[in-house]
């Protein structure tokens, strides 16, 4: 599953699952653009880190990708940095818990921003470059979200089923193309958006982060494991390799069961 000679832009690639898939593809063999909110130097730093670790080339764009505009500005920011990119994955993504009717507006508008038109907008750019070069992938990171609801989520719900039907919808204009576009749908998996969770668990468990890992993975997850980002990323690599290029338009769930109860 080698894709040596590709380029990929990973958004949300300098932390947990989008590192990883960051890590995973340049292990492969694909230069990689980094995308972050970090300052250029930090960003720059995770970058050169990720080349000299996998012997491909990597560069780094920061943009805030609430902003319609930088979010569409994003492909060709990295085709500056590097290359016109083969492969999009859409990582990027905020999170909040609260109950609908407390839930603050501003909120809503950055969850909807961030995680499903920062979405659109880098597709939209992406697309027209793989259709000319008859190959592209496309890779958006939904959720078990976006196929099944749990409470005091409805912005997050909204964003992720609204991206796999994005998904879908661009899968079937790209399908004769050399372009597939999918979705991975992780359910509990160790990052930064998922700690406050935790820690809400945990304080009723008298501050015992295991037990309250486990009290959350019991509610919804049958493996009772919190899943590594790494997983992640060896899956996005396949949905990237030869090997899947008949696969497009599905929402992969790698979620430990979670969806087949």
């Amino acid at each position: 599953m080698s894709l040596k000679g590709k380029t990929a832009v990973v958004t949300g690639a300098t932390q947990g699952i989008g590192r990883a898939i960051a890590e995973q593809l340049a292990a492969a063999g694909a230069d990689v653009v980094l995308h972050g909110i970090e300052p250029l130097a930090a960003g720059q730093q995770i970058a050169a880190a990720l080349a000299q670790a996998h012997g491909v080339r990597a560069a780094y764009v920061p943009a805030n990708l609430a902003d319609a505009q930088a979010a569409a500005g994003l492909v060709a920011a990295a085709t500056e940095a590097l290359a016109p990119p083969d492969i999009l994955v859409n990582n990027a993504g905020i999170q909040h818990t609260c109950g609908i009717a407390e839930f603050p507006a501003e909120r809503w508008d950055a969850i909807l921003a961030i995680n499903l038109s920062a979405a659109f907008h880098a597709m939209k750019a992406a697309v027209p470059g793989m259709r000319a070069r008859g190959w592209g992938r496309i890779v958006n990171i939904a959720s078990v979200h976006g196929l099944v609801a749990s409470v005091n989520k409805s912005a997050y719900l909204a964003a992720k089923h609204g991206l796999v039907g994005l998904s879908k919808g661009v899968a079937l204009e790209t399908a004769a193309e050399g372009v597939t576009v999918n979705c991975i749908c992780p359910g509990w998996t160790d990052t930064a958006i998922i700690q406050p969770q935790i820690d809400a668990r945990a304080a009723q468990l008298g501050g015992d982060r295991q037990a309250g890992i486990r009290e959350l993975l019991r509610e919804k997850q049958p493996n009772l494991t919190l899943l590594p980002p790494s997983r992640i990323g060896d899956v996005a690599v396949f949905l990237c390799s030869e090997a899947a290029a008949g696969i497009t338009g599905v929402a992969l769930p790698v979620d430990g069961g979670w969806t087949a109860q």
